[in-house]
């Protein structure tokens, strides 16, 4: 069933959150519904331009389409994940997606509240739900590409105008996470005092944190075994800061780096293992059943697991 991002943030804000993960291929989108079928949790289901550019955004919905009908009792939220105006009014007129962000966090605060709030009066004409970003992540993740220096966290004086003047329903923040397998800004983690006021500032309002993902290490370490060669001091957000997080309204967690770890993980071992193998089917297999379970400990670490019954549609 496909719902409004609205409905999960009412039912989970202060007691878990809903994993929003991007998906660029038919394995991921296979792997994510499954999964969410089988634990019952709900989930967004996250289309970067990056992957629009890949596969067509025709193609990566009717794929999302399908795996609703397979996965019937699956209950998810299309979401377009950091678009520009381009993107978001071409995804509000599809009317195939429940949530878009227009990422302006790269300009001034009243650029940012200008681009916005044209994306959110047009969105909210279609009742689609709009993510806004305050403060600038740092790292690498599709073609984004923003330098430590000019990393940012949110200002806690400034969300409630900003929430006020652009009308979002939701705010994404900067507060120590990382786009990509990237060490923490500064090495601290995430700053649970920023986030504290932030919600102090926007009680009850729905905050979302990108950059998600674990980066396990165990991955890395498997990965490089395999012939990779991926720096191992990356790092991620630690289960206990996203279940921390949980407290002070994040009610969306932004994953993709983790997915694409485990697709690395599976393909390069796979032809390691069995050089004289070929077929995609095999390897792709093997990643939807990694997947799933991936995802499983993912609804469980979240608090998802279960959801979905509790909720009113």
């Amino acid at each position: 069933m496909k719902v409004s991002p609205k409905i999960f943030f009412d039912h989970c804000y202060g007691k878990y959150a809903i994993p929003a993960v991007n998906v660029f291929t038919m394995e991921q989108v296979l792997g994510l519904f499954s999964s969410g079928e089988r634990a019952n949790a709900p989930f967004m289901v996250q289309i970067t331009p990056a992957a629009r550019n890949y596969a067509h955004p025709e193609m990566l919905i009717s794929m999302i389409n399908a795996a609703s009908k397979i996965y019937s009792k699956a209950v998810y939220s299309v979401h377009l994940d950091h678009g520009n105006e381009d993107h978001a009014f071409n995804a509000i007129k599809s009317n195939d997606y429940d949530s878009i962000m227009i990422d302006a966090s790269h300009d001034s605060f009243n650029e940012n509240v200008k681009r916005t709030k044209a994306v959110v009066q047009e969105a909210h004409k279609r009742n689609i739900v709009v993510e806004a970003e305050l403060g600038v992540l740092s790292g690498v993740e599709d073609d984004l590409t923003i330098d430590e220096k000019h990393a940012k966290y949110t200002q806690p004086s400034e969300v409630h105008e900003f929430v006020e003047l652009t009308g979002c329903d939701s705010l994404a923040v900067a507060v120590g996470t990382s786009h990509g397998a990237y060490k923490f800004s500064g090495g601290a983690g995430i700053q649970f005092k920023i986030l504290e006021e932030i919600q102090q500032r926007l009680p009850k309002f729905p905050i979302v944190l990108h950059g998600g993902s674990a980066v396990n290490l165990e991955e890395i370490n498997r990965i490089n075994q395999a012939g990779g060669q991926l720096d191992k001091g990356a790092s991620g957000v630690s289960p206990e800061g996203i279940v921390k997080s949980i407290a002070y309204g994040v009610c969306k967690i932004n994953i993709a780096t983790d997915t694409r770890l485990l697709w690395a993980r599976v393909h390069r071992e796979f032809f390691r293992d069995t050089p004289e193998l070929f077929d995609p089917v095999i390897p792709g297999k093997a990643y939807i059943g990694e997947y799933e379970k991936f995802m499983l400990e993912k609804f469980d670490l979240l608090g998802a697991t279960g959801k979905v019954s509790d909720m009113k549609f």
